[in-house]
């Protein structure tokens, strides 16, 4: 049997938890799939290097992983894994013979979640896996309710800031471009000085419900960036792609026909601006720059405008 990644994968749905298995005996791997396969997505890697390879491209809800490996440790994995913004939340159950207390210690001390003996036991892994991936489900139900606008129910300033950083460290690995489009209600305050705050608190909701359903890929996402702006996320999409999603926003706006008797188009609309993340430059600051000098543009050159400033 090989042990990479595609040699466990089955035909088992996708919304199964995946498990990542990593041991340098392809025995052990294979006791542990015989034990786990049917109700998990199990994944195997015979080095740390291959395992730190196969989260890259597939990150897996839970890592199984022994701790005496020669070349790198599961010690020393975990701890990568840990410094790491997109692999930092995966829980690592390690694998070991150890019964001092100070190897135990070692475990914890690493990052790990959980460890279990060997050798393993079939109701105890099932048990230990099972209580991790409960416990991790419940913090991803917490954040996600933290990470949520209580007004518009899209993404929140705290959850774009939290995701353009690791978005634009894929980008710099080469695994894809990034897009992003800054969107600016016009007229807004004048909205809200005639029609009131409860209206200008519908609106905002109208037009975030219009942004979002525009958005047809699930990477894509909306989050409120402050007052009447909102940020949308295209990751691996050029400028040409994003100025569509622009155009059809901006389309989708308008054509809900919100009155605005104060703005020059007598109807709600938004100003957009679009800019594309240039992998080794100095960060998401730089790409948020470049949306808010693009959104100045489009302003400036009468709103309801999308506007693309390529400074490179």
């Amino acid at each position: 049997m090989q042990t990479n990644q595609k040699s466990l994968e089955t035909s088992l749905p996708d919304k199964l938890p995946t498990i990542l298995v990593i041991d340098d005996q392809p025995t052990n791997i294979q006791s542990i799939n015989a034990i786990l396969s049917g109700h998990y997505r199990v994944l195997a890697a015979t080095s740390a290097a291959l395992a730190l390879e196969i989260c890259q491209q597939c990150q897996p809800d839970l890592i199984i992983s022994d701790v005496v490996m020669p070349q790198m440790t599961g010690l020393q994995l975990c701890q990568l894994l840990a410094e790491n913004q997109e692999t930092k939340d995966i829980p690592v159950i390690f694998m070991t013979s150890f019964s001092k207390p100070e190897e135990e210690n070692a475990c914890w001390q690493s990052g790990g979640a959980d460890f279990i003996t060997k050798p393993v036991q079939p109701m105890t892994l099932k048990n230990r896996v099972n209580a991790q991936l409960k416990f991790k489900a419940q913090k991803e139900f917490l954040a996600q309710l933290a990470f949520v606008d209580g007004l518009t129910a899209v993404y929140n300033r705290r959850y774009f800031d939290l995701h353009i950083v690791k978005l634009t460290a894929r980008a710099d690995r080469g695994q894809g471009g990034l897009s992003i489009l800054l969107i600016d209600i016009d007229f807004f305050k004048l909205f809200n000085d005639n029609y009131g705050h409860l209206a200008g608190d519908s609106a905002l909701c109208q037009v975030a419900s219009g942004i979002k359903a525009t958005l047809l890929r699930p990477l894509d996402f909306v989050s409120r960036y402050g007052g009447e702006e909102f940020v949308v996320v295209l990751p691996e999409t050029d400028a040409e792609g994003a100025l569509q999603v622009a155009a059809r926003i901006q389309k989708n706006v308008a054509d809900r026909q919100i009155p605005h008797k104060n703005s020059t188009h007598k109807v709600v609309t938004v100003s957009i601006g679009v800019a594309c993340y240039q992998a080794g430059t100095a960060g998401y600051q730089t790409l948020i720059e470049k949306a808010d000098k693009s959104l100045y543009a489009a302003k400036k050159s009468g709103r309801n405008k999308v506007s693309y400033c390529n400074e490179d």
